[in-house]
């Protein structure tokens, strides 16, 4: 009797060339929870590592940082990768992203107020403000238009209150654009840094995100005002300054992982409501729902699809044993559409109750930002919902080439908006 095929050896889970093929592979995530939800994977060309698919298993690994580490690192690599990432400026930059206790918690604290919901109602006419010119533009003169809602709605919105928040001149935002989505875009044909030797691209993009980010941190040191800027810049671990390198590093995590992850979110939810326009609908009549819409929109669409965890001991993780120094691979798009959390998890409904997804993350490394991307969803979603009187594709949405931080890099619309001064 021969043996039963495989569900996957794990290459159609972390393939860059699969997520842009259609994006998250949610039947292999079902299939997984229900047939093996701790699976060995020996993906070719890629390290090895456990895919975790189920809830509770995340949810457990993720509140145990003593037993699964995040400083070996939180991505899933070819050798070619490492090697380029561990000659670029990249391998000396710290961010609390890939930090444990006690490191972690003394880092976070640096910029832990800034973030709180209190914090986050001084940078609200910001946030609302961004929102309001966002789709005044889009809107122009006669209301009626095409345009790619990922580059010019999604990625604009968070664009233009990041740059306020840490301090990126407005004119210098076409440049911190392009550097994201290189950073983001590594293995993307079209947003990836040009140059044929790949290694010496990644040193190229690492040195510009360096330089721009040092401008701004001299001058908050030199001049600190009231802002996220002079918070970081200035930013004191243990009674003593944060070294240049881990400084930048504070930036780059806030302005790279604040602006790709609620951009994914807002153009994915616009294909959402593309592909349910009776949710945009009830959106419409109801603009009490926001608050659950966004909740919804942001277990669907998942930005964030996965992390990875090392174990440090001997351990078991959903009945299975697993050995000190294995990889984990925590898949929040599974997650959240496991079936026994929430109720029908393939269907799109934004007055579900939300309260358990896990697209922010649980634990230590909840999402710093997870106030302001919220914030910034609810602005544009309340901004554009009341005045959007039409809206279809022009043509097919297209994937990034990415595993790691999911979303769609283009979604041609017509659409037609009341204008400004005809509400």
């Amino acid at each position: 009797m021969s043996n039963p095929t495989p569900i996957t050896n794990g290459l159609e889970l972390i393939s860059p060339e699969a997520y842009a093929n259609g994006g998250p592979p949610h039947e292999i995530f079902r299939r997984l929870r229900a047939e093996s939800p701790v699976h060995w994977c020996e993906p070719p060309g890629y390290e090895p590592f456990w895919a975790i698919t189920k809830h509770a298993d995340i949810f457990d690994i993720s509140t145990s940082p003593d037993r699964f580490a995040s400083g070996p690192g939180i991505n899933v690599l070819t050798a070619e990768q490492i090697s380029s990432l561990e000659a670029s400026a990249f391998a000396s930059m710290r961010t609390i992203i890939t930090m444990d206790p006690p490191d972690h918690w003394s880092y976070r604290k640096v910029a832990n107020r800034v973030f709180t919901p209190r914090a986050m109602n001084e940078v609200d006419d910001v946030v609302n403000e961004a929102a309001r010119d966002t789709i005044d533009r889009l809107a122009g003169t006669t209301g009626e238009g095409e345009c790619d809602f990922a580059s010019d709605v999604a990625a604009a919105h968070p664009l233009r209150i990041l740059s306020t928040m840490l301090g990126v001149p407005r004119e210098q935002e076409p440049d911190i654009l392009r550097l994201t989505n290189e950073l983001f875009g590594l293995d993307d044909p079209e947003l990836q840094r040009e140059g044929e030797d790949r290694q010496v691209a990644i040193m190229e993009l690492a040195m510009e995100l360096y330089t721009m980010f040092d401008m701004i941190i001299q001058d908050r040191r030199e001049c600190p005002r009231d802002d996220l800027a002079s918070v970081l810049a200035n930013g004191q671990v243990d009674g003593c300054p944060m070294e240049m390198m881990e400084t930048v590093g504070y930036y780059l995590i806030v302005f790279s992982a604040g602006h790709d992850t609620t951009k994914n979110a807002l153009v994915g939810g616009m294909n959402a409501f593309l592909e349910h326009p009776e949710e945009l609908a009830k959106l419409k009549n109801n603009p009490g729902l926001i608050d659950q819409a966004v909740d919804e929109l942001t277990r669907w669409t998942s930005p964030v699809n996965y992390m990875k965890r090392t174990a440090t001991e001997d351990t078991v993780v959903g009945g299975q044993k697993i050995a000190a120094g294995d990889s984990l691979v925590l898949f929040y798009a599974s997650a959240n559409r496991d079936e026994d959390v929430f109720d029908n998890p393939y269907e799109f409904s934004i007055d579900r109750k939300n309260e358990k997804h896990l697209a922010f993350g649980v634990g230590e490394h909840f999402c710093l930002g997870a106030n302001l991307a919220k914030r910034s969803q609810r602005a544009l979603w309340s901004e554009l919902a009341p005045r959007l009187e039409s809206i279809e594709l022009t043509g097919e949405p297209e994937w990034i080439h990415s595993p790691f931080v999911v979303g769609l890099k283009h979604l041609p619309v017509r659409y037609r908006l009341r204008t400004r001064s005809t509400d």
